[in-house]
């Protein structure tokens, strides 16, 4: 997410709100299209910064790589309480109609859907799928995502025969070529208009196209007519990008949108009693935590970490700052994710007990210590501030410093910050992706340095046990050993809030967060 300018944000967003009340709104938009078919609008926050699939990670990146491309497979849908969201425990077919796995659970053959096309009218055929992983394995992102999926090689059989082999069986390995990141991409137009190509465009089969992109202002997508899972019912949707959160409730709350993301918590309450509107908040599996480097003085010592763990106001983050959309974390792995427990978990606000560990550690007097708040949202500063009040009182001073968001993120990548806020979601709903990437010590995002050789010993274990029981089990021994551990402040888990007309049908809530706007209509 880049920064811009803050004077430009104001700009674009009194012209946007300005032609918003002056214009013709979403349902006018819908109605005049009549036959020609059904629009809508939805306000994002950010722009987005590429179209390829293997480098997309941001989540406005994801939404366009998955409206204009298709995966081999995807996962199922339940209803849980009149909610439709995604069952990342049930994978389906999408270009591949079928697979097969060998006995030794190392090679996966998939056969692809007979009448599949790329929108250039291209084939789907075996050889795009090996070199749409290729491409994976060749990416700046997506490459470590290939090595987790212990890939050994890609090989096209026939027209529509593929044949993967890993290197040693891998129980994630249907789910990470499930993500957006395994997305099957049209070879021919790459060749034909140059590497740079997929940066700014799409060369998918999925059921848009996109035929505008404009990171400073909005992207407008215009369903496939010849989508060959049949045309979206929405015609054209347009996506606004919206920094500032309040321009976006008003676009919704006024009908000037069909749905809104990234809503402040504050403004749920509100929105519910727009008779028009629908406010779904899930729970996720997207957490927020205070994590320390666990190579650096005094947070080398667990004591020191386990005390900070007791000096946290956790009601208050959650009731006062989230307004109860969102619940207090008590392990690493999200509380929705199978293999999950709590385990290890005695962490309450107590300041006594806090100040008697400090005493264990040596650190009876307190100590002072820098944090690093990225900016961009106002829950991780309303925390810091919280946090730095309560530390204060066990004579822990907290040196709040400042960060951009793009700066923060590059900051991160050096392993170097002594203690910052940071949130994450698993796209891939199992403790051993998540685990993989943030905890384990070879992880590509444990910027805290963390390592603990049973943890690993016990990740390693789990990633080539089959049984999902025994590997759960193998999991939730390395969550206590972690907990105990305390590499980590446990804030909170994030309900997923979305605002939508009432009009608007088809909504999933998927683990990744990204909207798929083929279920919807209106």
């Amino acid at each position: 997410m880049k920064k811009t300018k803050w004077l430009a944000v104001v700009l674009a967003s009194a012209m946007l709100i300005t032609a918003a009340g002056c214009g013709t709104n979403a349902n006018q938009a819908n109605n005049a299209a009549g036959a020609a078919g059904k629009e809508i609008v939805l306000a994002y926050s950010d722009g987005g910064q590429t179209m390829d699939p293997a480098e997309a990670n941001d989540l406005t990146s994801d939404t366009l790589v998955v409206a204009a491309y298709d995966q081999l497979i995807t996962y199922g849908v339940k209803n849980v309480n009149g909610a439709d969201i995604a069952n990342t425990e049930e994978l389906k077919p999408m270009l591949a109609k079928e697979w097969k796995v060998s006995d030794d659970q190392k090679t996966y053959t998939f056969t692809l859907q007979d009448n599949a096309k790329f929108q250039s009218g291209n084939p789907v055929n075996a050889q795009a799928v090996v070199w749409s992983l290729d491409h994976v394995k060749n990416s700046k992102s997506g490459s470590f995502l290939y090595g987790m999926a212990e890939i050994e090689s890609c090989t096209a059989k026939d027209d529509k025969t593929v044949e993967i082999k890993l290197s040693q069986p891998n129980h994630n390995f249907l789910q990470i070529i499930a993500m957006y990141n395994f997305s099957i991409i049209d070879p021919a137009v790459v060749k034909d208009k140059g590497a740079d190509y997929l940066k700014n465009n799409a060369a998918g089969s999925g059921p848009y196209k996109v035929e505008k992109w404009d990171p400073a202002t909005e992207a407008v997508f215009t369903a496939n007519p010849n989508y060959w899972q049949g045309a979206a019912k929405i015609s054209k949707v347009t996506t606004k990008f919206i920094k500032e959160p309040s321009n976006r409730v008003t676009l919704l709350d006024k009908g000037d949108a069909d749905m809104a993301i990234e809503i402040p918590t504050q403004n749920v309450a509100d929105l519910k009693k727009n008779a028009n509107l629908i406010v779904r908040s899930d729970a996720s599996n997207r957490i927020l935590y205070l994590a320390f480097n666990t190579k650096v003085k005094p947070f080398d010592n667990p004591k020191v970490r386990q005390a900070i763990s007791y000096a946290i106001p956790y009601d208050k983050l959650v009731h006062d700052v989230m307004y109860d959309q969102a619940k207090q974390m008590k392990s690493a792995v999200a509380s929705n994710t199978p293999g999950f427990t709590d385990a290890g978990f005695v962490y309450k606000y107590d300041l006594d007990k806090a100040k008697q560990l400090l005493k264990e550690a040596g650190y009876e007097n307190g100590f002072s210590f820098d944090f690093t708040l990225g900016s961009g949202f106002q829950d991780w500063q309303d925390d810091a501030v919280l946090i730095q009040a309560e530390l204060a009182k066990i004579g822990v001073k907290m040196n709040i410093q400042n960060m951009a968001r793009a700066q923060f993120l590059e900051a991160q990548k050096t392993h170097n910050l002594t203690a910052y806020i940071s949130k994450w979601t698993s796209f891939v709903n199992d403790p051993g992706y998540h685990l993989g990437f943030l905890l384990y010590s070879k992880g590509s995002s444990n910027y805290g340095n963390y390592q603990n050789a049973q943890v690993d010993k016990l990740w390693e274990q789990a990633n080539v046990e089959p049984d999902q029981a025994k590997r759960n089990e193998l999991y939730k021994q390395a969550q206590q050993i972690i907990t105990t551990d305390a590499p980590w402040v446990y804030l909170y888990e994030y309900n997923r809030v979305v605002g939508m007309s009432k009009n608007l049908k088809g909504y999933i809530f998927y683990p990744d967060e990204i909207i798929r706007f083929y279920s919807l209509s209106k």
